[in-house]
């Protein structure tokens, strides 16, 4: 078992109004999460429309959208969630504007790159292992969910990736459980999320159908409902779609496989730049 990491942050002046929770879409995977005082930025990418990022080994994939926000106007970070390092979630806009000092939370493997890039207060997280941060009577864990880049083929040849469950906090009582899934496959894993963690008030779901050399490595629209059989959280927003030129299948087949499935009512869709706000339990 890891022992459980802590996040020091500056306390708060009095105590925090946790009824209601905000996410802001961004665009690809980046979000801006706010609940009970805590501002959370995940996966940072910033480059704009018909800009290129890197994806490994000399291979690059191009933007097909433009940001909804620019880094100068994000409100002051707690700390970013990086779900892996790939150029499509850690781009060169982040890697000269974010400040070198931001909390990262991350896979090691993240980690090590971030390090060698001038950033210094970094909390990797191994499969399942957990981070705590407080801020005023507001307790926030980070657990790090299991997650599968690719097929076994390339799996190895893929940066590790991890999905993140948010669960906020205060006096023991839960006020709410955010799941992001990160870059991932189906794989058997992903069914001990509900066993070990309980239900999720919110789901946030990678799709895209991303292909690497002709090889799907993130979730398409049918992966996405499988998934949402798998976890069947009380709300679920799709991310991660029709940003970069390497993902292969758009939002309309989620949305067409939600409507066959008869779960419409579990699915919000968000625009980029639309912020979608929720209620504490």
């Amino acid at each position: 078992m890891t022992r459980a990491q802590v996040m020091a942050l500056p306390p708060a002046d009095a105590r925090t109004d946790a009824a209601q929770g905000s996410v802001l879409f961004i665009g690809n995977a980046t979000l801006l999460i706010r609940f009970a005082g805590f501002s959370i930025l995940t996966d940072p990418v910033f480059v704009h429309r018909h800009e290129q990022v890197g994806i490994g080994y000399g291979l690059h994939t191009t933007r097909l959208t433009d940001p909804a926000m620019e880094i100068a106007d994000l409100p002051p970070l707690d700390f970013v969630l990086l779900s892996h390092f790939h150029g499509d979630h850690f781009d060169q806009v982040a890697e000269r504007e974010l400040d070198r000092d931001v909390p990262i939370v991350t896979t090691a493997d993240a980690a090590g790159q971030l390090e060698q890039r001038g950033f210094r207060t970094l909390f990797a997280l191994e499969k399942w292992g957990a981070l705590t941060a407080t801020k005023g009577d507001i307790d926030l864990t980070v657990t790090a969910m299991p997650g599968k880049h690719g097929p076994a083929m390339v799996d190895f040849a893929l940066p590790d990736v991890m999905g993140s469950m948010l669960e906020f906090r205060r006096d023991d009582t839960l006020l709410t459980r955010m799941y992001i899934s990160g870059d991932t496959l189906i794989f058997d894993e992903l069914g001990e999320i509900p066993e070990r963690c309980g239900d999720i008030d919110l789901a946030m779901l990678h799709l895209g159908g991303t292909e690497v050399l002709g090889i799907k490595v993130t979730m398409n629209g049918e992966d996405g409902v499988r998934l949402l059989e798998i976890l069947e959280p009380s709300l679920a927003i799709p991310i991660h779609f029709d940003d970069f030129d390497a993902f292969k299948s758009p939002l309309a087949d989620f949305e067409q496989q939600v409507d066959e499935a008869g779960r419409t009512e579990q699915v919000f869709y968000l625009d980029r730049g639309q912020e979608f706000e929720w209620a504490a339990r």
